[in-house]
Parts: C-alpha cells; sequence; structure tokens
C-alpha cells in the first residue's frame, strides 16, 4: 500500500513541528556556567509549612496563627479534623463544630494553655 506523496509530506510537517516545540529555549545560561548564587540568579525559596506545624514541638503552631483559613465547601468529618489538629500537635480537642463558611473550629490545648484552632476545606490548620 502506498500513501500519496501529500499524506507523508504532512506527516513529516507535523512531527517535524511537534519536535522544534518541545526544544524551545526560554532563557540564557549563565556565561561562565556558575551556579545562579554567583550569576545573581534567583534562589530557592523555602516557606515555612504554617497549616502542620511540627508535632515533636507544639510551639511551631505559634507560626500557624498567622495562617489564614479559606471559606469552602468542608468534607471533612469531625474525626479527620480532630486527627488533622492532633498530627499538628494540639492536644485535647475539644467543641468541634463547622461553621457556615466551611471552617471547623475548636478549642484545644497547645503548651498547657488553651486556644482556639480551626481548619479550612484544605486541611490547613491554625490557631485563631
Amino acid at each position: 500500500m502506498r500513501l500519496p506523496l501529500s499524506t507523508l509530506t504532512v506527516f513529516a510537517i507535523l512531527s517535524a513541528s511537534s519536535a522544534i516545540a518541545q526544544t524551545s529555549v526560554t532563557g540564557q545560561p549563565a556565561p561562565d556556567a556558575s551556579t545562579s548564587e554567583k550569576s545573581g540568579g534567583q534562589k530557592a525559596v523555602t516557606r515555612p509549612n504554617t497549616d502542620r506545624p511540627d508535632a515533636n514541638n507544639p510551639a511551631s503552631a505559634g507560626a500557624a496563627s498567622s495562617a489564614k483559613l479559606e471559606e469552602g465547601a468542608n468534607s471533612f468529618t469531625e474525626d479527620q479534623t480532630r486527627k488533622r489538629l492532633e498530627d499538628a500537635g494540639y492536644k485535647e480537642v475539644k467543641e468541634l463544630k463547622k461553621n457556615d463558611k466551611g471552617i471547623w473550629q475548636g478549642k484545644a490545648m497547645l503548651n498547657g494553655k488553651s486556644v482556639t484552632v480551626g481548619v479550612d476545606f484544605k486541611g490547613n490548620v491554625a490557631a485563631q
């Protein structure tokens, strides 16, 4: 079976164009191949994980106090919310109720002090 020359030509053009798209260059490498730190490039950005404080260091939950909980349809159950809070280092979680904005709120103990806590629909944990 022979394919017409026009079909082969179209196939060749389409194959070549996808290969070109895959190899496009978006920037220039450092001229002296030095690290980005030496060439003035962007350094790696790391952010503290404020939604899940370190359970081995509950004091880190203080960083979560500035975390903004987002409103939205929350599908977490009360038990899942309690576990998430306990995993974040909170103890004696109680009075959990989901408000009209989809945020679970309750009370918990942290370093011997009672704090108000919240969990949003994404699972972010914050002391409020």
